[in-house]
């Protein structure tokens, strides 16, 4: 199968420029400029971006990943899809072990058909002082032993482990993903700024919805946001929602980090649903004027975010190029994923995934594997 878009604003990671693209068994292998050699499929002169890549979302569209069940994994995927997410990291919360077992093995059947980029376990080994929207009787202290039989029961699809460096054998629970090729990600997180660079140099590369649910920076206590910030070796998510962070706060974030940024949205099920409440893992969430919160009042609890919405902030209120937009929804996370040799950017060779978007970056049209969705 081949396609030609043509009469394209391609968006690239250097520039925008106006040209067209030839697509041949789901994969980009041409980038021209001027008028394309044979006839294709015009776009009008949208805007063509990669599309989006999403390492922290745990549902949509009224279904969610937490249950572990194929059907509302795919529910959830196909919505985030048709917001431009065409990679997404399914990220579990803290809940039994062997409800996590199970969930993790039936997603891995999802990762194999390449529906899913992996797994994302968010808890169990996590702070109960930043627990956020995790359930605190569920929270464990970290044992190599039984870690490294969640990585198992995700059959090689674990893709990341959110750990609070402070909990004992937390240390170790991270050499172990290093060891395994699972990335450790610091979150949920009481870690002082020694706590934080020691697992950073034990191999965490991911610091976990920075500034949410984690140890406030301070002038005499920098912690775990500092360490994260200051060092190359990390990319920092951010959720860019309206709700989460102040835009002046993202500004900072986005000056700042040394190893990059990742938008991501950290979705719940309500994702384009009406507020009402609705459940996160265990959690039982209220959705009102689209911010989630934990029951009564409490803890933000995921989010209503889509990527596509996180792109257009970025550019309208943080003042973002349309390049430096796509690094941090696609290539950033790509990368931080270790799947930027085939996602994140517009290049030759890499998968035709792609978001078309129109003058006010709103989703026009998505391509995944080269086939329109």
């Amino acid at each position: 199968m081949s396609t030609t878009l043509v009469n394209a604003r391609i968006v690239t990671e250097y520039a925008v420029t106006d040209g067209w693209l030839a697509i041949e068994e789901g994969r980009i292998t041409h980038i021209g400029h001027g008028a394309a050699p044979r006839d294709g499929e015009s776009l009008g002169h949208r805007f063509v971006v990669p599309g989006f890549v999403d390492m922290h979302v745990h549902g949509g569209g009224g279904a969610g990943y937490p249950t572990g069940l194929a059907p509302e994994a795919r529910r959830a995927f196909a919505f985030h899809l048709s917001h431009g997410t065409t990679t997404a990291v399914a990220s579990l919360v803290t809940a039994p072990l062997d409800h996590l077992r199970r969930a993790a093995g039936e997603l891995a059947e999802l990762c194999r058909e390449g529906l899913l980029a992996g797994i994302h376990f968010e808890g169990p080994y996590i702070s109960a002082a930043k627990c956020g929207a995790h359930r605190p009787a569920l929270l464990r202290e970290p044992s190599v032993p039984e870690f490294l039989d969640l990585i198992k029961s995700a059959h090689g699809h674990a893709r990341m482990f959110t750990i609070a460096p402070e909990l004992p054998n937390a240390l170790d629970a991270i050499a172990a993903c290093a060891a395994n090729g699972v990335i450790a990600a610091i979150g949920h997180t009481d870690a002082t700024y020694d706590e934080a660079e020691a697992a950073i140099d034990a191999g965490a590369t991911v610091a976990t919805h920075l500034f949410n649910a984690m140890r406030p920076l301070g002038h005499r206590d920098p912690g775990p946001i500092t360490a994260a910030l200051a060092d190359e070796r990390v990319t920092v998510e951010l959720i860019n929602d309206g709700f989460h962070l102040h835009e002046a706060v993202i500004d900072l974030a986005l000056r700042s980090a040394k190893g990059g940024v990742a938008f991501v949205t950290d979705a719940m099920d309500a994702a384009g649903m009406p507020d009402g409440d609705y459940d996160l893992g265990p959690m039982r969430v209220e959705v009102r004027g689209g911010e989630a919160r934990l029951e009564g009042g409490g803890s933000i609890a995921g989010s209503t975010l889509t990527m596509d919405k996180a792109f257009r902030r970025g550019v309208q209120l943080n003042g973002l190029t349309l390049s430096q937009a796509t690094e941090v929804t696609s290539l950033n996370p790509a990368k931080a994923l270790g799947l930027d040799d085939e996602v994140g950017s517009i290049a030759v060779g890499k998968r035709a995934d792609l978001v078309v978007l129109d003058e006010d970056l709103q989703v026009h049209r998505v391509m995944r594997h080269g086939e329109w969705v």
